[in-house]
């Protein structure tokens, strides 16, 4: 199972903190509580409710250093999650000789599941769902979370896939970035609604699992005479 700070591996930036100095390991430190403190008074009171004053206060900071880890208020939420943006892009580049990337981005979807990694939505820790009910309680979160993964991350994968396209063929580069990304955030929303309704992560993996062979042999067959009339 994910540990509790399962989000702040966009934090800790994947370092070994323990193997850190002590300067740059208070540092990090600073962030993840700085970035806890305010999901909790987000999920308490609603974060159009909570000032960056009153997290400062609560994590017995200034002001100003709230800002200088967390340029906005909004990136007290969104930071650690959009370090995951250009995931797919990477994914594809670091691929293995002959593996296509329908094969790669599946692969590193199921290993994601898992280790009930926040990203796939299959996460039953308590401070991730607190992260997932803030955002979809607070629409300025909501609208950039769905311009993060729909648009840039989107953005970013088909940059990948046309530079690896020997036809370099833009509108294909596009069309199967959309597909790819569209069967990751569906596969991603619907293991956090069963999270949301109290499921287990551990008792939910087995249909996570099957459910991610099904969305992605889609994207890799084509929907082919999918919803075609019938006699």
């Amino acid at each position: 199972m994910a540990s509790p700070s399962g989000f702040e591996r966009g934090l800790d930036h994947g370092f070994d903190l323990d193997a850190l100095p002590l300067r740059e390991r208070k540092k990090i430190q600073t962030g993840i509580r700085l970035w806890r403190t305010a999901v909790a008074l987000f999920a308490e009171r609603g974060f159009d409710q909570v000032s960056v004053a009153e997290i400062a206060a609560a994590a017995d900071v200034s002001k100003m250093t709230v800002f200088n880890y967390f340029p906005t208020k909004e990136d007290l939420v969104m930071g650690p999650m959009e370090q995951h943006l250009d995931e797919p892009a990477r994914v594809v580049r670091e691929r293995a000789p002959g593996t296509s990337a329908v094969a790669a981005l599946r692969e590193q979807f199921l290993a994601a599941l898992g280790e009930f990694d926040p990203a796939t939505g299959l996460n039953d820790d308590p401070v991730v769902l607190d992260v997932v009910r803030v955002i979809h309680r607070t629409p300025a979160l909501l609208m950039r979370a769905t311009a993060g993964f729909d648009q840039k991350a989107q953005t970013l994968l088909a940059a990948e896939l046309l530079a690896q396209d020997p036809a370099h063929d833009e509108l294909t580069a596009r069309v199967a970035a959309a597909q790819l990304l569209a069967a990751r955030l569906t596969l991603t929303g619907e293991n956090q609604r069963r999270m949301l309704t109290g499921e287990r992560a551990e008792d939910a993996l087995p249909a996570a699992l099957d459910a991610t062979h099904r969305a992605f042999a889609l994207v890799e067959r084509g929907l082919g005479d999918y919803c075609a009339d019938t006699p």
